[in-house]
């Protein structure tokens, strides 16, 4: 048994009966209520789903086991040479709260180089997918594929107790982990390389390999450290994350579960931010002639944005109330080694002006940038160009959390996720109106 396992044994058997007492003696306590205006908008805010892995803090941003970006960043062990710290050295912290030390990483390293294997039909699934396929439906359907390969559910179909089901699901889990970055560069040869693969680099840990297997020179090994890190959760609520979490708590496979979580990723309003944003930025190059702006005539374009109805994307936050941790860390990283990429000097530019103006405008909770006013900017910069594999990339990355999310899932013993609906008349009841007739229409204020 890995040295990481036996950690997280240890943690599950620590933290069960926390669980256990709060079910208990205490799930009678109210922990939140719920209005109509959340309900119709999507649960937004309702609190109701438990993870120890991340939280979203407004004020300091996305906290994983407690830690800050900036800690996570400061503390991992980071491979030689290199800026950003191991992905793996992540994985153990996700999974058991505790900072690794070199060797730990380490393990963690040689665990994921030994099931790195993908299965040959995998490729098959990917070379089978028609002309044109967009690469996220490719990228789900070659996790799904893999399906048949899952240990966790075959020891269910045996009979196994259910205080064991953590174990098999963390072997899927790794296992699946350890492939993600060959098929992720697989799909991206095939529709973008004209078919021409690097084979992976066993003595590579996960960043540096993803680079090699993508045809990228330093320093894009810690461009593929950052961007899995950054991504690689957002507490349980979100589409990608609560997919994730909904799915395997039907005690689907690691395999079904993380598919259905990138399907939920590909939606435009979740994981196409990042691509919209560079699309708009690209947008405001053209129509400044190439030219770096002066801070007045980009205050001037915002304002004309702005007052055209159009928002500015990559600003503004459901949750956070200042800038967003991941974009200040990608922000550093561009400072560093590309200030004088032309895009990022709009990014720049735009940083200075655009929260002021929607302070102004009054209309922003948050004024201030989020991930994703940066991530496209860092991929275009280093030749990833194709704007549809980005979110591959993103689901990549989150798979990380959701995989740590769902072992710890089913340590818990998490049931069956069952809300109530109810029916807009129930609704209308407990608002104290009357429905509304045919073609009546809403009373003005």
């Amino acid at each position: 048994m890995s040295n990481l396992k036996i950690k997280l044994q240890q943690k599950i058997d620590e933290h069960r009966p926390r669980t256990q007492r709060l079910l208990h003696e205490f799930g009678h306590v109210v922990v939140d209520q719920v209005t109509i205006g959340q309900i119709i908008g999507g649960m937004r805010g309702i609190k109701s789903l438990v993870t120890d892995i991340s939280y979203l803090d407004p004020n300091e941003g996305i906290r994983y086991r407690g830690f800050t970006l900036q800690e996570v960043f400061e503390k991992l062990p980071k491979p030689k040479g290199s800026e950003m710290p191991f992905v793996e050295g992540l994985f153990y912290l996700l999974l058991t709260g505790d900072v690794p030390t070199d060797a730990e990483v380490m393990d963690v390293v040689d665990e994921f180089r030994k099931r790195r294997i993908v299965p040959r039909y995998v490729y098959e699934v990917i070379d089978a997918s028609p002309c044109c396929s967009h690469p996220m439906a490719i990228f789900s359907n070659a996790i799904l594929a893999m399906s048949r390969e899952s240990f966790f559910a075959k020891k269910h179909a045996a009979g196994i107790n259910k205080n064991n089901l953590w174990d098999p699901m963390y072997e899927d889990a790794l296992n699946l982990l350890a492939k993600l970055p060959e098929i992720a560069t697989y799909i991206h040869a095939k529709l973008y390389r004209e078919g021409k693969r690097i084979q992976s680099n066993p003595s590579l840990d996960i960043g540096a390999d993803f680079a090699h297997m993508m045809g990228k020179p330093k320093p894009y090994d810690d461009v593929s450290r950052l961007h899995f890190i950054i991504h690689a959760d957002h507490e349980s609520g979100n589409v990608s994350a609560h997919t994730g979490h909904l799915v395997a708590s039907t005690l689907a496979d690691i395999y079904m579960s993380i598919s259905s979580m990138v399907n939920g990723l590909a939606g435009p309003l979740h994981g196409l931010a990042n691509q919209e944003v560079l699309v708009w930025l690209q947008e405001v190059k053209d129509k400044m002639g190439d030219e770096i702006p002066t801070e007045d005539e980009m205050k001037q374009f915002v304002w004309d944005t702005l007052n055209s109805g159009q928002v500015i994307p990559g600003y503004g936050h459901a949750v956070l109330r200042k800038t967003d941790p991941r974009y200040t860390i990608q922000r550093d990283f561009c400072l560093k080694n590309m200030p004088n990429d032309p895009l990022f000097k709009y990014v720049d530019l735009l940083y200075k002006v655009v929260p002021p103006i929607l302070k102004e405008q009054g209309k922003a909770k948050n004024p201030w940038p989020n991930l994703d006013a940066q991530t496209g900017v860092i991929q275009w910069h280093y030749g990833v160009t194709e704007y549809d594999f980005y979110t591959v990339l993103f689901g990549v990355g989150r798979s990380i959390g959701i995989a740590a999310n769902i072992i710890w899932d089913r340590a818990l013993g998490y049931p069956l996720e069952r809300p109530k609906s109810v029916t807009t008349e129930m609704l209308e009841k407990i608002a104290g109106i009357r429905p509304m007739e045919p073609g009546e229409e809403i009373p003005s204020e």
